[in-house]
């Protein structure tokens, strides 16, 4: 019995493998770190949702109101699945959601790795060689063992499941050129050159004092702030400040 539950393993059935294979503390560990995890992918949509909301779709309510709002639409959908399919349609839904994740991941961590190692968008605040290197290593690692198991996965399940070959057939070829172009996509975004220059070195006032002045926000000293002289920048100009 213990043998048939570790060969089918899932979200239940993962903490009582670890449990007789490393020790008790291990489940423990990996509860706190299955909670980590859906702590931070539900805080990261919610903040998501709460600044398109505020920033992107300019919509004005109350504070309260936007987090419940925002909240919700996070939480209901898994707490509908739970009460109908009961831990076993949760451990699919997650399933799932870490499936479209995978596919998602690429076209969120190459940008920001790029957008972070460049000069011409951090210009000195740029990551370092050592930080470059390693978070690409760590990249590059990750979206490769994310496209390995969505395409060993989805061949398991061509070869193995119930349909006729026909219909096998028929979703092969629908499902492997969309796998293709995904590929050359991530490649594609992987050596995209990006020559826009949007950091702008600030310029340096020679007098220390008019510097530091500046810097404060005052046009002379001992005078009050004035708007009409604070300095402008334009990449900071349309960009909406939070309530």
């Amino acid at each position: 019995d213990d043998h048939h539950r570790c060969n089918d393993l899932n979200l239940n059935s993962a903490s009582f493998l670890l449990q007789n294979v490393l020790g008790k503390s291990s489940s423990t560990l990996y509860a706190i770190a299955l909670l980590a995890s859906g702590q931070s992918s539900t805080i990261t949509g919610t903040y998501a949702g709460q600044f398109i909301m505020q920033g992107f779709l300019n919509l004005k309510m109350k504070k309260w109101v936007r987090n419940l709002m925002t909240r919700c639409v996070a939480i209901t959908p898994s707490l509908i699945v739970s009460i109908i399919g009961g831990s076993q349609g949760a451990g699919r839904l997650i399933i799932i959601a870490s499936m479209i994740l995978s596919f998602e991941l690429p076209f969120a961590l190459i940008p920001l790795l790029k957008f972070s190692s460049s000069s011409t968008k951090m210009g000195p605040y740029k990551n370092s060689i050592i930080i470059i290197v390693i978070s690409w290593i760590l990249g590059i690692g990750l979206i490769g063992i994310n496209v390995y198991y969505l395409t060993t996965a989805f061949v398991d399940w061509l070869i193995h499941n119930d349909l006729p070959k026909a219909g096998n057939v028929f979703i092969g070829i629908i499902v492997f050129p969309l796998m293709a172009i995904y590929v050359l996509a991530v490649i594609y975004l992987t050596f995209r050159k990006d020559t826009v220059v949007t950091y702008i070195e600030p310029e340096k006032n020679v007098d220390p004092a008019a510097q530091s002045r500046m810097e404060s926000g005052l046009a002379k000293p001992d005078v009050s702030f004035q708007v009409d002289v604070a300095p402008y920048r334009q990449d900071l100009a349309d960009i909406p400040f939070p309530e």
